[in-house]
């Protein structure tokens, strides 16, 4: 058990554990910390959203003129963090199932209906190796869900009393 932590709830962890996405570049963690350390936080954003999201290059583009890019690059320094959690679950290799054991804690694991097939095979695979998980989708959504949606979802799983593990679908 994770001391303190009663359930846990996920919504599309950023894992590629298929060949439905192509894996993360071997390099691009070291090119992300490269830009940084040379306090070029544009850069380490563009490669990060480019490699790691795989937007395309014109929208990474057209973002820089975008107000949302001043806060991407004010936060540009905890990209390293991403890598840290998410890093050797974003190779294509599936879960080791044996890692994920001690993880016993009732856990809700989320996807939306139209996010891309990559993070719903990440999110119903992992539910499946989690001892105590629940896999769900929430219909129309994408990796971009709505709070209306959400909330309700999320309010049900906390509020529940204990639940027996429900198999992943």
């Amino acid at each position: 058990m994770l001391d303190g932590i009663e359930r846990v709830a996920l919504y599309e962890p950023p894992f590629i554990v298929d060949d439905s996405r192509t894996p993360i570049p071997a390099g691009l963690e070291a090119n992300v910390r490269a830009a940084l350390a040379g306090d070029r936080r544009g850069e380490a954003v563009r490669l990060f959203m480019r490699d790691a999201v795989q937007m395309p290059r014109l929208m990474v583009a057209a973002m820089r003129f975008m107000p949302v890019w001043k806060k991407l690059k004010a936060v540009a320094h905890t990209l390293p963090y991403d890598f840290a959690i998410v890093g050797d679950n974003q190779q294509g290799v599936p879960y080791d199932a044996s890692r994920w054991s001690s993880v016993t804690v009732p856990t809700l694991v989320a996807d939306g209906g139209k996010s891309p097939d990559w993070m719903r095979n990440a999110a119903r695979e992992l539910a499946a190796v989690l001892p105590n998980a629940r896999y769900e989708t929430l219909a129309g959504q994408t990796h971009m869900v709505k709070p209306a949606v959400l909330a309700p979802v999320l309010t049900e799983f906390f509020a529940s009393p204990a639940q027996t593990p429900v198999a992943a679908a």
